[in-house]
């Protein structure tokens, strides 16, 4: 950028009444961040002198996801100019340029700010114009209000459709909204901005004519349609969704990792993939999940909030939860769950198993049905589970619980005190067998079967008999089942 300073005014004060949903507009998110958090990156790496976010009263989340930058309360709402007019007070004293974007284009990119900067600052004929729109060309222009320029490409008018004549309505370049100006000049033809219309509100937009009038230039920069893509509604937020999936999606093949069904991955915004990972279909990944080079993983596995090193394997139908930490060439197979526990280096879970608040030392085995009983009701306690050591099938790990190196639990075991270093710990009951007892048990069985299919059978003749009666004494009833033809 130039060394001229600008500001940004972020409008985030929204409700969204459409999203049909009580968390601000803003905030609903996009690969597991605030739609609003890629506004605030794209302009914080223009680095701007202020930014200033207008948010609505009792929007703490919204500032709370802004900080460092300033936030202003527009209260009520009453428009798009009375929302930059919220920002005058973090404004006093700056005469350089403020951009004006919203909250809910996450697309808009730096390169588009950049470039609107520029042509603000861009002088014709010795001057420079006062406000740069941006606009763009929609395949269906909709109601969106129309950029009347002149012969020299100036901007002369923003008209709303509702307002336009049939010729204007043809045109086919559209009001994004977002707009740099001039601050100089800024607060002096917004304070010009009546609210005589439909809504009673102030519009940006209306300083269009007002700078005009005062013989200030406007310009027009075109953007590319999809980077000016506004999200209103919940439809809207899926359409998003699926561009940013598509983005990130791109840029991890790119660097090498291979996804068997691209479309049926979902990564978060921080995901971060090492080379040669293997993602089989239908993978979700939440927040702060690192993954190193050489992983697998295999369908329907859910991941957030994890680290997973080298060589590791992943799935299917394994869920990852916060605090899961996966060492190298470890294995965690279909049906596993673990939360809040270091899997260390080629140890193996491999089954139907709930590891909690444990470590799984180096090279350990965990039998299918294992689970660390980590809650109590009340706390949560650790399980320590040894290098080589080996866990039984169908066991229960009751922590506070230590499981020595080398160690063995017998399958179907509870433990509930700590089992010594390449001890076997067992809490089975004796086996007990007694002799015949199938055999005699299979006769009972069948003699009863037996004797409820005579009893059945001569129910049925009674029943069959009385009906029979009952049929002969009614006078003129026929003597045989058969029916008339």
């Amino acid at each position: 950028m130039p060394k001229q300073t600008f500001a940004a005014v972020i409008l985030a004060a929204g409700k969204g009444t459409r999203m049909k949903s009580a968390l601000p507009k803003v905030m609903h998110p996009l690969a597991g961040q605030p739609m609003l958090s890629y506004v605030v990156a794209a302009v914080t790496k223009l680095k701007p002198e202020r930014t200033i976010v207008v948010i609505g009263r009792e929007m703490d989340d919204v500032a709370a996801v802004v900080l460092p930058n300033a936030t202003a309360i527009q209260d009520p709402p009453r428009g798009t100019g009375d929302a930059v007019l919220a920002a005058r007070a973090s404004l006093k004293g700056f005469m350089g340029d403020v951009l004006v974007v919203f909250g809910d284009t996450p697309f808009l990119t730096s390169a588009t700010m950049r470039k609107m900067i520029a042509a603000r600052r861009k002088q014709a004929r010795g001057k420079a114009p006062a406000v740069v729109v941006l606009g763009m060309r929609p395949d269906d222009p909709g109601a969106y209000g129309r950029l009347v320029t002149a012969g020299d490409g100036s901007l002369e008018a923003i008209v709303e459709y509702r307002d336009a004549s049939p010729a204007q309505r043809r045109i086919g370049l559209v009001n994004s909204g977002v707009m740099a100006i001039d601050g100089r000049y800024l607060f002096k033809l917004l304070d010009r901005v009546g609210t005589d219309n439909a809504q009673g509100e102030c519009y940006l937009t209306d300083i269009i004519g007002i700078a005009r009038a005062e013989g200030l230039g406007c310009a027009v920069v075109e953007g590319a349609n999809e980077e000016l893509l506004g999200i209103n509604s919940r439809a809207q937020l899926a359409e998003a969704e699926g561009i940013v999936q598509g983005r990130l999606r791109a840029a991890a093949m790119a660097g090498g990792v291979t996804m068997l069904d691209p479309a049926s991955v979902s990564l978060s915004f921080d995901t971060r993939l090492g080379r040669d990972v293997v993602i089989e279909p239908n993978v979700f990944f939440g927040p702060r999940v690192r993954v190193a080079d050489n992983v697998t993983i295999k369908g329907f596995s859910h991941i957030e909030e994890t680290t997973i090193d080298s060589g590791a394997t992943i799935g299917p139908y394994a869920r990852l939860r916060p605090g899961a930490a996966i060492g190298a060439g470890a294995h965690i197979g279909n049906f596993v769950e673990v939360k809040k526990s270091e899997i260390e280096p080629g140890a193996k879970v491999n089954h139907l198993t709930y590891i909690g608040d444990a470590r799984v030392g180096r090279a350990a085995n965990i039998g299918a049905g294992t689970i660390t009983c980590n809650y109590d009701g009340f706390t949560k306690s650790h399980t320590d589970i040894g290098a080589g050591a080996f866990i039984g099938s169908n066991s229960s790990l009751v922590a506070p619980v230590k499981v020595g190196e080398g160690a063995v639990v017998g399958a179907g075991s509870v433990i509930t005190h700590d089992v010594p270093a390449d001890a076997l710990g067992v809490t089975r009951a004796p086996q007990r067998d007694v002799a015949g007892w199938a055999a005699r048990n299979r006769k009972a069985k069948q003699r009863a079967k037996a004797g409820n299919g005579s009893i059945k059978a001569t129910k049925s003749k009674a029943s069959t008999s009385k009906k029979r009666a009952r049929q002969v004494s009614r006078p003129g009833a026929p003597t045989t089942s058969r029916g008339t033809s």
